[in-house]
């Protein structure tokens, strides 16, 4: 994978030469073949890959790829990226195959869409991006140039089958990093995204403090988390697992993010979605075939997960940076 386009970019960027410097070492690091023993395979299943040019390209209003290719190319293009699953997060249309991911994260990105300063000509982050989906609609929403960062090598190869399938040389990268390798007090990015990844976090206003420092002055935070129904000062600290999930922190509910939000210096921060989550939007399929959202929760009474405790809701909250 080669990063040298993005690197030139960030050299000349007057908050980004810094990173654009240690950035290299930090890939090397992220995609180290001794670290993820996996990751030759995925790389041969990359260099695999078939790319045919593209007759049509869309990213606005999905994730679709089209072309003329023969039938034998299409069986090629289908095991390649079959040699990745699982596939979390898109879906996608690729030359004839449905990709139909676990996530349905088109409908996520539906409910934050409206919400969104435009993005036309901005500088976009998207933290714990996956396999970069939501990376791919922001440059159909108009934004000049997106880095998603994602500590995981199998998202990483998943991401550059899409940008090979796609062709040229489109502003989008997704970094093998997670956001600990920022450069604190970048102040960089006209809009960060952080969706799906608060919940994760051992210290949630660490997190935001990072959102907030990689933040242009005036710059739009686009959270979206796990949350609870409660009022202001609830949250749920889980003890054991959440939906079977054993990295799971902190669930405030909105009023108490909200406050947290205003505690680390936000602007006006708001929630503007709040949409329980639905084994509709979140399923096992051919391209994800393990257990998914139907297995996390209680089978005698799907308002609760496994444990017992409140069935997945997920918020989206905006905010400007100070």
């Amino acid at each position: 994978m080669n990063y040298q386009s993005l690197l030139t970019v960030l050299r000349d960027h007057p908050k980004l030469a810094a990173w654009a410097e240690c950035l290299p070492q930090q890939i090397a690091q992220g995609l180290d073949t001794q670290r993820y023993g996996d990751l030759p395979r995925w790389l041969e299943a990359l260099e695999a890959l078939p790319t045919p040019q593209p007759t049509t390209v869309e990213l606005e209003q999905a994730v679709r790829i089209d072309g003329d290719i023969s039938e034998a190319t299409r069986q090629q293009l289908r095991e390649a990226l079959e040699a990745l699953i699982p596939w979390r997060k898109g879906p996608y249309q690729l030359h004839g195959i449905d990709l139909d991911t676990e996530w349905r994260s088109d409908w996520k990105w539906d409910r934050v869409l409206p919400h969104l300063a435009p993005l036309k000509h901005r500088w976009v982050l998207d933290v714990g991006c996956g396999n970069g989906y939501h990376c791919w609609r922001m440059l159909g929403a108009g934004a000049e140039r997106v880095i998603g960062i994602d500590p995981s090598p199998r998202f990483v190869v998943q991401f550059e089958m899409i940008k090979r399938l796609i062709g040229g040389a489109p502003p989008v990268d997704v970094l093998p990093v997670g956001i600990e390798a920022l450069p604190p007090k970048m102040e960089a990015f006209d809009t960060v995204f952080s969706m799906g990844v608060l919940y994760h976090r051992r210290s949630p206003m660490d997190h935001l403090r990072e959102l907030k420092e990689a933040l242009r002055p005036g710059g739009q935070l686009v959270l979206e988390t796990l949350v609870i129904e409660g009022e202001d000062g609830d949250v749920l600290v889980p003890e054991g697992r959440y939906a079977k999930m054993n990295n799971v922190w902190f669930l405030p509910s909105g009023p108490s993010l909200l406050r947290w939000l205003r505690k680390m210096g936000f602007r006006a921060p708001r929630m503007v979605d709040f949409c329980p989550t639905t084994t509709q939007e979140q399923r096992a399929t051919h391209w994800m075939r393990f257990h998914s959202l139907a297995e996390f929760l209680d089978p005698e009474d799907p308002r609760f997960t496994a444990e017992g405790h409140p069935a997945p809701i997920r918020a989206v909250f905006v905010a400007e940076a100070p």
